[in-house]
């Protein structure tokens, strides 16, 4: 792929220079990035923009880092392969919902922001929302999605035109927002969509969970796709400033088949190989396995 042009950065969530602290340096290599690079799930490359951290928020996050068009180019062209691992992250999430949905104001009006194949759409229709839509950037993803549900999917990236002021009571964002070059401002145009009472509910990986601590640069949060890392402090702060209110954070447990989390681990390359392959080919690949694998979930309320 081309080499994407990079620009120097402000903390996302301060808008402040200040005085970020070195986190870790940039380790990418071009030629080794394919049409999965930008894809959701893909296998981990270990690869990663200079990072730095916030001392006031705690985020970290690329400076310098790619421009937001560039970026929107690369998610259009990026491949898809996950379909099975969408479908259960999609049964995850809806559980999430299912613990909050009593707060909404109502279940007309749902979006969803890097809805994929639009999995996590149906587990919406399920819950018994109406008027539901999902964003994606990438058209591959779109075209593998169920026709019914591809009618309901806007191709292109999130902005202020694609609802109402207040018309939605619930925007939900998962595993998207480590990939946004201004987080902050569309959690803030999220927010405008909302109803007083509805919620922004946000997936992210943890950054201080325990499995990004023991692996440290091997684990798959450090990836060229991700602009910003959060951290409980992080996340709270960025639901904060974008103006909601009764904030909450847990962490949650994945289930996937173990041939997925063998694709994970940072194994040798030629273990790897030999694991994986042994995990696909085989019935103790398609065994699911839940676990804590470090990602979190924010949940944030518009005031009444």
């Amino acid at each position: 792929m081309k080499t994407l042009a990079l620009k120097s950065r402000l903390c996302p969530l301060c808008r402040d220079r200040g005085t970020p602290e070195p986190f870790a340096g940039a380790k990418i290599e071009v030629e080794a990035l394919d049409a999965f690079a930008f894809a959701s799930r893909k296998r981990p490359e270990y690869m990663h923009h200079r990072l730095v951290r916030c001392r006031s928020c705690d985020l970290v996050y690329a400076d310098p880092a790619p421009l937001s068009t560039a970026l929107a180019e690369a998610y259009e062209e990026a491949a898809y392969d996950s379909e099975e691992e969408a479908h259960l992250a999609s049964h995850t999430y809806g559980r999430l919902v299912d613990q909050m949905v009593d707060r909404l104001p109502s279940r007309s009006g749902a979006l969803d922001i890097g809805t994929g194949d639009g999995s996590f759409l149906k587990e919406l229709e399920q819950r018994g929302f109406t008027r539901i839509s999902g964003v994606e950037p990438s058209a591959a993803p779109i075209d593998r999605a169920e026709q019914r549900i591809r009618a309901l999917i806007h191709y292109g990236v999130f902005g202020p035109k694609l609802r109402e002021p207040r018309s939605l009571s619930l925007v939900t964002c998962f595993q998207t927002i480590e990939h946004l070059h201004d987080p902050l401002d569309v959690c803030r145009q999220a927010v405008q969509m909302l109803r007083p009472g509805g919620a922004l509910l946000v997936v992210a990986h943890n950054r201080r969970a325990l499995s990004a601590r023991v692996l440290g640069e091997r684990s798959p949060i450090y990836d060229v796709e991700h602009l910003q890392l959060f951290s409980p402090k992080s996340a709270h702060t960025l639901l904060h400033r974008a103006g909601l209110v009764d904030i909450t954070s847990r962490s949650i447990i994945n289930r996937y088949p173990a041939s997925y989390w063998a694709r994970l681990f940072p194994l040798p390359t030629s273990a790897k190989r030999h694991v994986t392959a042994m995990m696909e080919n085989g019935p103790l690949g398609r065994v699911l396995i839940p676990l804590p694998a470090g990602n979190m979930a924010v949940c944030g309320f518009r005031p009444s």
